[in-house]
Protein backbone atom coordinates (compact mmCIF):
# COMPACT_ATOMS: atom_id res chain seq x y z
CA UNK A 1 0.00 0.00 0.00
CA UNK A 2 1.50 3.34 -1.06
CA UNK A 3 2.26 6.20 1.28
CA UNK A 4 0.23 8.53 -0.95
CA UNK A 5 -2.86 6.41 -0.49
CA UNK A 6 -2.48 6.47 3.29
CA UNK A 7 -1.96 10.24 3.26
CA UNK A 8 -5.07 10.61 1.10
CA UNK A 9 -7.05 8.61 3.67
CA UNK A 10 -5.67 10.68 6.55
CA UNK A 11 -6.66 13.98 4.92
CA UNK A 12 -10.12 12.68 3.98
CA UNK A 13 -10.66 11.35 7.50
CA UNK A 14 -9.50 14.61 9.06
CA UNK A 15 -11.88 16.72 6.98
CA UNK A 16 -14.85 14.42 7.58
CA UNK A 17 -13.96 14.27 11.26
CA UNK A 18 -14.30 18.05 11.53
CA UNK A 19 -17.91 17.77 10.37
CA UNK A 20 -18.56 14.97 12.87
CA UNK A 21 -17.06 17.22 15.54
CA UNK A 22 -19.29 20.18 14.70
CA UNK A 23 -22.38 17.96 14.88
CA UNK A 24 -21.16 16.55 18.19
CA UNK A 25 -20.37 19.91 19.79
CA UNK A 26 -24.01 20.97 19.49
CA UNK A 27 -25.02 17.81 21.30
CA UNK A 28 -22.42 18.20 24.05
CA UNK A 29 -23.25 21.87 24.59
CA UNK A 30 -26.91 21.08 25.20
CA UNK A 31 -26.05 18.21 27.54
CA UNK A 32 -23.43 20.25 29.39
CA UNK A 33 -25.99 22.96 30.11
CA UNK A 34 -29.11 20.96 30.88
CA UNK A 35 -28.03 17.32 31.26
CA UNK A 36 -30.61 16.38 28.65
CA UNK A 37 -29.60 14.18 25.73
CA UNK A 38 -31.13 15.42 22.49
CA UNK A 39 -32.16 12.26 20.65
CA UNK A 40 -33.60 14.43 17.86
CA UNK A 41 -30.15 15.79 17.01
CA UNK A 42 -29.82 13.78 13.80
CA UNK A 43 -33.25 14.89 12.61
CA UNK A 44 -32.29 18.54 13.07
CA UNK A 45 -29.21 17.83 10.94
CA UNK A 46 -31.51 16.35 8.31
CA UNK A 47 -33.68 19.49 8.45
CA UNK A 48 -30.61 21.65 7.92
CA UNK A 49 -29.64 19.65 4.84
CA UNK A 50 -33.15 19.82 3.40
CA UNK A 51 -33.35 23.55 4.12
CA UNK A 52 -30.11 24.13 2.21
CA UNK A 53 -31.42 21.92 -0.60
CA UNK A 54 -34.72 23.81 -0.94
CA UNK A 55 -32.95 27.17 -0.86
CA UNK A 56 -30.95 25.86 -3.83
CA UNK A 57 -33.80 24.07 -5.65
CA UNK A 58 -36.45 26.78 -5.30
CA UNK A 59 -34.42 29.95 -4.97
CA UNK A 60 -31.21 29.09 -6.80
CA UNK A 61 -29.24 29.97 -3.66
CA UNK A 62 -25.94 28.13 -3.38
CA UNK A 63 -25.28 26.48 0.01
CA UNK A 64 -22.32 28.81 0.58
CA UNK A 65 -24.75 31.74 0.36
CA UNK A 66 -27.57 30.10 2.32
CA UNK A 67 -25.21 28.97 5.10
CA UNK A 68 -25.93 31.89 7.49
CA UNK A 69 -29.67 31.65 6.77
CA UNK A 70 -29.78 27.93 7.56
CA UNK A 71 -27.74 28.43 10.73
CA UNK A 72 -30.11 31.18 11.90
CA UNK A 73 -33.21 29.10 11.08
CA UNK A 74 -31.83 26.12 13.00
CA UNK A 75 -30.95 28.38 15.93
CA UNK A 76 -34.54 29.65 15.96
CA UNK A 77 -35.74 26.03 15.80
CA UNK A 78 -33.58 25.33 18.85
CA UNK A 79 -35.18 28.18 20.79
CA UNK A 80 -38.67 27.00 19.80
CA UNK A 81 -37.83 23.41 20.78
CA UNK A 82 -36.59 24.59 24.16
CA UNK A 83 -39.59 26.74 25.04
CA UNK A 84 -42.12 24.45 23.39
CA UNK A 85 -40.95 21.06 24.65
CA UNK A 86 -37.66 20.87 26.53
CA UNK A 87 -38.45 23.38 29.27
CA UNK A 88 -41.41 21.25 30.30
CA UNK A 89 -39.15 18.20 30.63
CA UNK A 90 -36.45 19.72 32.84
CA UNK A 91 -37.96 18.52 36.10
CA UNK A 92 -39.47 15.38 34.63
CA UNK A 93 -38.01 11.88 35.18
CA UNK A 94 -35.15 10.90 32.90
CA UNK A 95 -37.36 8.45 31.00
CA UNK A 96 -39.76 11.28 30.14
CA UNK A 97 -36.84 13.38 28.88
CA UNK A 98 -35.61 10.53 26.70
CA UNK A 99 -39.09 9.86 25.33
CA UNK A 100 -39.65 13.58 24.71
CA UNK A 101 -36.57 14.17 22.56
CA UNK A 102 -36.82 10.74 20.92
CA UNK A 103 -40.47 11.39 20.05
CA UNK A 104 -39.53 14.78 18.62
CA UNK A 105 -36.98 13.08 16.39
CA UNK A 106 -39.50 10.49 15.20
CA UNK A 107 -42.03 13.23 14.42
CA UNK A 108 -39.49 15.27 12.45
CA UNK A 109 -38.34 12.24 10.46
CA UNK A 110 -41.90 11.10 9.71
CA UNK A 111 -42.85 14.63 8.69
CA UNK A 112 -39.90 14.79 6.30
CA UNK A 113 -40.86 11.45 4.75
CA UNK A 114 -44.45 12.63 4.31
CA UNK A 115 -43.56 16.02 2.84
CA UNK A 116 -40.53 15.14 0.75
CA UNK A 117 -40.76 11.33 0.26
CA UNK A 118 -37.86 8.98 1.08
CA UNK A 119 -36.14 9.79 -2.23
CA UNK A 120 -32.46 10.70 -2.32
CA UNK A 121 -31.63 14.23 -3.43
CA UNK A 122 -28.38 16.00 -4.23
CA UNK A 123 -27.27 19.55 -4.90
CA UNK A 124 -25.67 19.42 -8.34
CA UNK A 125 -22.84 21.71 -9.38
CA UNK A 126 -22.47 23.68 -6.15
CA UNK A 127 -20.19 26.72 -6.20
CA UNK A 128 -17.41 24.79 -4.46
CA UNK A 129 -17.53 21.70 -6.70
CA UNK A 130 -14.37 20.13 -8.07
CA UNK A 131 -11.09 18.92 -6.63
CA UNK A 132 -7.82 20.42 -5.48
CA UNK A 133 -4.57 18.61 -6.25
CA UNK A 134 -1.63 18.92 -3.87
CA UNK A 135 1.11 16.76 -5.33
CA UNK A 136 -0.29 13.24 -5.62
CA UNK A 137 -3.16 14.03 -3.22
CA UNK A 138 -6.64 14.97 -4.45
CA UNK A 139 -9.01 16.78 -2.09
CA UNK A 140 -12.62 17.57 -2.89
CA UNK A 141 -13.29 21.30 -2.69
CA UNK A 142 -16.57 20.80 -0.78
CA UNK A 143 -14.79 18.71 1.87
CA UNK A 144 -11.88 21.15 2.07
CA UNK A 145 -14.07 24.23 2.43
CA UNK A 146 -16.36 22.40 4.85
CA UNK A 147 -13.42 21.48 7.06
CA UNK A 148 -12.20 25.07 7.08
CA UNK A 149 -15.64 26.43 7.99
CA UNK A 150 -15.97 23.85 10.77
CA UNK A 151 -12.61 24.94 12.20
CA UNK A 152 -13.64 28.59 12.06
CA UNK A 153 -16.92 27.70 13.77
CA UNK A 154 -15.05 25.93 16.56
CA UNK A 155 -12.71 28.89 16.99
CA UNK A 156 -15.66 31.31 17.17
CA UNK A 157 -17.50 29.07 19.64
CA UNK A 158 -14.41 28.67 21.83
CA UNK A 159 -13.85 32.43 21.87
CA UNK A 160 -17.50 33.08 22.70
CA UNK A 161 -17.63 30.57 25.55
CA UNK A 162 -14.31 31.53 27.14
CA UNK A 163 -13.95 35.25 26.38
CA UNK A 164 -17.40 36.83 26.59
CA UNK A 165 -19.60 37.57 29.57
CA UNK A 166 -22.47 35.59 28.08
CA UNK A 167 -20.18 32.64 27.40
CA UNK A 168 -18.94 32.70 30.99
CA UNK A 169 -22.59 32.74 32.04
CA UNK A 170 -23.10 29.58 29.99
CA UNK A 171 -20.18 27.94 31.77
CA UNK A 172 -21.49 28.98 35.18
CA UNK A 173 -24.95 27.63 34.35
CA UNK A 174 -23.45 24.34 33.19
CA UNK A 175 -21.41 23.96 36.38
CA UNK A 176 -24.18 24.83 38.87
CA UNK A 177 -27.46 26.21 37.60
CA UNK A 178 -28.81 26.99 41.08
CA UNK A 179 -25.72 28.95 42.10
CA UNK A 180 -25.79 30.75 38.74
CA UNK A 181 -29.40 31.79 39.35
CA UNK A 182 -28.51 33.07 42.83
CA UNK A 183 -25.86 35.44 41.46
CA UNK A 184 -28.26 36.81 38.85
CA UNK A 185 -27.51 34.79 35.73
CA UNK A 186 -30.76 34.24 33.75
CA UNK A 187 -30.50 30.46 33.53
CA UNK A 188 -33.64 30.11 31.42
CA UNK A 189 -32.12 32.35 28.78
CA UNK A 190 -28.86 30.42 29.02
CA UNK A 191 -30.73 27.18 28.32
CA UNK A 192 -32.44 28.71 25.28
CA UNK A 193 -29.12 30.14 24.09
CA UNK A 194 -27.48 26.73 24.47
CA UNK A 195 -30.13 25.17 22.23
CA UNK A 196 -29.78 28.00 19.73
CA UNK A 197 -26.00 27.64 19.54
CA UNK A 198 -26.14 23.85 19.50
CA UNK A 199 -28.58 23.68 16.62
CA UNK A 200 -26.87 26.59 14.88
CA UNK A 201 -23.75 24.40 14.75
CA UNK A 202 -25.91 21.61 13.32
CA UNK A 203 -27.20 24.07 10.72
CA UNK A 204 -23.65 24.88 9.62
CA UNK A 205 -22.65 21.20 9.49
CA UNK A 206 -25.80 20.21 7.60
CA UNK A 207 -25.37 22.95 5.01
CA UNK A 208 -21.78 21.94 4.33
CA UNK A 209 -22.74 18.26 4.15
CA UNK A 210 -25.42 19.07 1.57
CA UNK A 211 -22.71 20.09 -0.92
CA UNK A 212 -21.33 16.56 -1.24
CA UNK A 213 -23.67 14.11 0.54
CA UNK A 214 -27.03 12.57 -0.31
CA UNK A 215 -30.05 14.26 1.29
CA UNK A 216 -32.93 12.06 2.49
CA UNK A 217 -35.11 11.79 5.62
CA UNK A 218 -32.95 9.11 7.28
CA UNK A 219 -29.64 10.87 6.65
CA UNK A 220 -29.27 12.16 10.19
CA UNK A 221 -29.37 8.76 11.89
CA UNK A 222 -25.80 7.69 11.15
CA UNK A 223 -24.38 11.13 11.89
CA UNK A 224 -26.28 11.25 15.18
CA UNK A 225 -24.83 7.88 16.21
CA UNK A 226 -21.31 9.08 15.44
CA UNK A 227 -22.01 12.33 17.30
CA UNK A 228 -23.04 10.36 20.39
CA UNK A 229 -19.83 8.36 20.12
CA UNK A 230 -17.78 11.56 19.77
CA UNK A 231 -19.46 13.11 22.81
CA UNK A 232 -18.84 9.97 24.88
CA UNK A 233 -15.21 9.79 23.76
CA UNK A 234 -14.50 13.47 24.33
CA UNK A 235 -16.47 13.75 27.53
CA UNK A 236 -20.01 15.04 27.97
CA UNK A 237 -19.87 18.82 28.08
CA UNK A 238 -16.36 19.19 26.62
CA UNK A 239 -16.07 21.38 23.52
CA UNK A 240 -12.39 20.56 22.97
CA UNK A 241 -13.15 16.90 23.58
CA UNK A 242 -15.83 16.91 20.87
CA UNK A 243 -13.38 18.42 18.38
CA UNK A 244 -10.63 15.90 19.06
CA UNK A 245 -13.02 12.95 19.28
CA UNK A 246 -14.71 13.89 16.00
CA UNK A 247 -11.34 14.06 14.25
CA UNK A 248 -10.35 10.73 15.80
CA UNK A 249 -13.55 9.09 14.54
CA UNK A 250 -12.99 10.46 11.05
CA UNK A 251 -9.42 9.14 10.99
CA UNK A 252 -10.40 5.73 12.37
CA UNK A 253 -13.19 5.42 9.79
CA UNK A 254 -10.98 6.45 6.88
CA UNK A 255 -7.89 4.44 7.80
CA UNK A 256 -9.94 1.47 8.98
CA UNK A 257 -11.78 1.37 5.66
CA UNK A 258 -8.45 1.54 3.81
CA UNK A 259 -6.37 -0.92 5.83
CA UNK A 260 -9.20 -3.38 6.49
CA UNK A 261 -12.45 -4.17 4.73
CA UNK A 262 -14.52 -0.96 4.32
CA UNK A 263 -17.49 -2.71 5.91
CA UNK A 264 -15.51 -2.88 9.17
CA UNK A 265 -14.98 0.87 9.61
CA UNK A 266 -18.13 1.42 11.70
CA UNK A 267 -17.29 -1.66 13.76
CA UNK A 268 -13.86 -0.20 14.54
CA UNK A 269 -15.36 3.12 15.65
CA UNK A 270 -17.77 1.44 18.06
CA UNK A 271 -15.06 -0.91 19.33
CA UNK A 272 -13.01 2.19 20.19
CA UNK A 273 -16.06 3.67 21.88
CA UNK A 274 -16.57 0.56 24.01
CA UNK A 275 -12.91 0.54 25.01
CA UNK A 276 -13.11 4.15 26.21
CA UNK A 277 -16.40 3.54 28.04
CA UNK A 278 -14.88 0.55 29.85
CA UNK A 279 -11.50 2.02 30.77
CA UNK A 280 -12.32 5.75 30.95
CA UNK A 281 -16.09 6.08 31.38
CA UNK A 282 -15.99 9.87 31.86
CA UNK A 283 -14.44 10.40 28.44
CA UNK A 284 -11.06 11.76 27.50
CA UNK A 285 -11.75 15.33 28.66
CA UNK A 286 -13.84 17.23 31.19
CA UNK A 287 -16.69 19.70 30.81
CA UNK A 288 -16.14 22.74 28.60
Amino acid sequence: MSRDLILQAVISGLLMGLIYALVAVGLTLIFGLMEIVNFAHGEFLMLAMFTAFWFWALGGLDPMLSLPLVAILLAVAGILAHFGIIRRLLKAPMLAQVCGTFGLGVALRAGAQFLWTPDFRTITNPFIAGRVQIGPIFIGQPQLISGGICLLSFAALWWFVTRTETGLGLQATAQDRQAAAVIGIPTERMFALGWAIGLGCVGIAGTMLSTFYYIFPEVGTNFALLAFVAVALGGFGSIAGSLLAGILIGLVESLGGLLLDPSYKTLIVFALYLAVVIFRPHGLFGRF
